[in-house]
């Protein structure tokens, strides 16, 4: 592959929940492909934390929280965005909560909040960013599935439904945007270890299932998200729309594995 067509020089992205583990990563990926990068969220220190990272990568930033809860507070990253750079090329909406409890007697509440984060969420930072960039007639779309867009895993079942419908909603909007120029995939990272999952992945039973039914033997290393970014956000990708990609180590394939 040319590598100039990884090259996100010149480009502007903005990362939805780009503070937390998993979306600082892709923020910081990101800009170290080329791209300049506005890293939101809902807290200001860690905005603020994030944005010092960016700027030691020698890239353009803003501090600018958001809610995805709060269609104004998108509205105003993408004005303040456009305000700075002109344009935004690159969305992505990392933005996402979890809550493990038996189904059976899950509050509404909590459902309807998980749904209206994850799913809800994604659909606001999709419509406002991508009117944008179909007026363009260019954007790169990239959401965050998981594994369970795919497998169900014990006692998340209103996450499971959210990813299930982030990864449907990564379709349709795919099916109705590429001809206009806009492309809209989805990553779906694997388990990966940080430090608000380490104790469970380590001392559970069900770390020790979910790393025994991942081939290769480990769980990821957050790092390893980056080239799935760079690859949907970049020219390489020119004709990859309404796809899911996944980064798991092999767990999605596994069936028995000794």
């Amino acid at each position: 592959m040319n590598a100039s067509l990884a090259n996100l020089s010149g480009r502007t992205a903005v990362v939805i929940g780009g503070t937390s583990v998993i979306g600082r990563v892709f923020a910081l990926g990101l800009a170290a492909a080329g791209a300049d990068v506005v890293a939101s969220s809902r807290r200001v220190a860690q905005v603020e934390s994030t944005a010092r990272e960016l700027e030691l990568l020698a890239r353009r930033t803003l501090r600018i929280t958001c809610d995805v809860r709060d269609r104004a507070s998108l509205e105003n990253l993408l004005a303040k965005t456009l305000e700075s750079f002109g344009k935004v090329d690159i969305l992505v909406n990392c933005a996402g909560k979890i809550i493990r409890a038996p189904t059976i007697d899950f509050p509404e509440q909590s459902w309807r909040d998980i749904l209206e984060t994850n799913l809800t969420g994604t659909l606001r930072g999709c419509q406002i960013f991508g009117k944008h960039m179909l007026e363009r007639g260019y954007g790169r779309i990239i959401n965050v599935a998981s594994l369970n867009t795919f497998v169900s895993l014990a006692e998340v079942a209103a996450y499971a439904v959210s990813k299930a419908g982030v990864g449907a909603l990564t379709k349709s909007l795919a099916v109705e945007w590429s001809q206009r120029g806009v492309m809209v995939n989805a990553i779906a990272p694997g388990v990966f270890r940080t430090a608000l999952n380490s104790e469970l992945l380590d001392n559970t039973n069900r770390g020790r299932e979910l790393l025994a039914r991942t081939p290769m033997g480990r769980f990821g290393k957050e790092e390893e998200l980056v080239g799935a970014a760079v690859y949907l956000a970049s020219e390489a990708a020119s004709f990859t729309t309404g796809h899911i990609l996944v980064v798991d180590g092999g767990f999605l394939a596994s069936g028995v594995n000794q």
